[in-house]
């Protein structure tokens, strides 16, 4: 994990990536629950025996469940120090590149886009955050995180 004292330390680092999470394993059990949790309970997903003989051979990660690690990765990649609170913002392009099978780990690799002041001395952080599949040539998701952070 990357350190950094305060919001502003990240201002001349656009451009650059600003930490690597820990892996997390996607097992059935995360899928499973992700499902119940959202009520997309595709084949694809839950149905082990089915998803063993579709397109992939096993079952897959929700797309969305992918996307919804991001606060975990986030945790795992940087902290900075003096800022008492983030908020999420939003998101602006998300892409599923490849699905997640089972049984498999992904990382987050965040890179600083953008910084900009904002109210209450905090700053707007546009992050490009790439979630790699492990073992895989082309990542599994990218998105654009857009979080305002606070001192």
């Amino acid at each position: 994990m990357r350190t950094y004292e305060t919001i502003a330390d990240l201002k001349p680092l656009v451009g650059e990536i600003i930490g690597v999470s820990d892996w997390i394993q996607i097992d059935q059990a995360r899928i499973n629950q992700f499902a119940q949790a959202t009520g997309d309970d595709q084949w694809i997903h839950v149905d082990t025996e089915r998803a063993a003989k579709g397109p992939f051979g096993t079952p897959i990660a929700h797309g969305f469940l992918t996307l919804s690690l991001l606060p975990a990765l986030f945790a795992t990649a940087f902290e900075i120090r003096r800022s008492t609170m983030g908020i999420n913002y939003g998101l602006n392009k998300v892409r599923f590149i490849q699905p997640v099978p089972v049984d498999s780990r992904v990382r987050g690799h965040f890179k600083l886009l953008g910084w900009d002041a904002i109210d209450n001395e905090g700053a707007q952080l546009l992050i490009e955050m790439t979630v790699e599949l492990e073992g895989a040539g082309k990542p599994a998701c990218v998105a654009e995180s857009i979080t305002r952070r606070y001192p």
